[in-house]
């Protein structure tokens, strides 16, 4: 197939299915999907854009340090939530004791909201640096 219609797909399809993604993280608490799936999703879509301009391409798009700043980020959201729980006085995710001006549901709904959006952060760089480390070192094998 030839490369420009390849790459023409690509960049009209890549934003669609990003913004798939984040419906899949937004809309996890209250249907299907959640924070790893829509991680996975958006770290595919960044996996298109390498199949089809290339490595080095997708490595500027979102380079080793964003990944990783991106990774770091969702793990510590996902912890800090769950520690402040036990500071609460519960347990590791018992966000629902957590002293805040909203009723134990809405608190319950925000908390899942943003351990949701910290898993789908933390899957979407994962994703993405699995796959990038790994073709780059076919590349340098062959």
């Amino acid at each position: 197939m030839n490369p420009v219609i390849i790459r023409t797909i690509t960049r009209v399809l890549v934003p669609f299915i990003q913004l798939f993604g984040l419906y899949i993280i937004v809309h996890g608490p209250v249907s299907p999907g959640g924070g790893f799936q829509g991680g996975v999703v958006v770290g595919s879509s960044m996996i298109l854009v390498a199949l089809a301009y290339g490595l080095d391409k997708a490595e500027t798009m979102a380079n080793h340090s964003y990944r990783i700043i991106m990774d770091c980020v969702g793990s510590l959201v996902y912890a800090g939530i769950g520690l402040i729980g036990i500071a609460a006085g519960g347990m590791f995710l018992q966000y629902g004791i957590i002293p805040l001006p909203f009723t134990p549901a809405r608190i319950n709904n925000l908390m899942i909201f943003l351990i949701g959006s910290a898993i789908g952060v933390h899957i979407m760089a994962l994703v993405l640096s699995l796959f990038l480390h790994t073709a780059k070192e076919a590349e340098i094998d062959d």
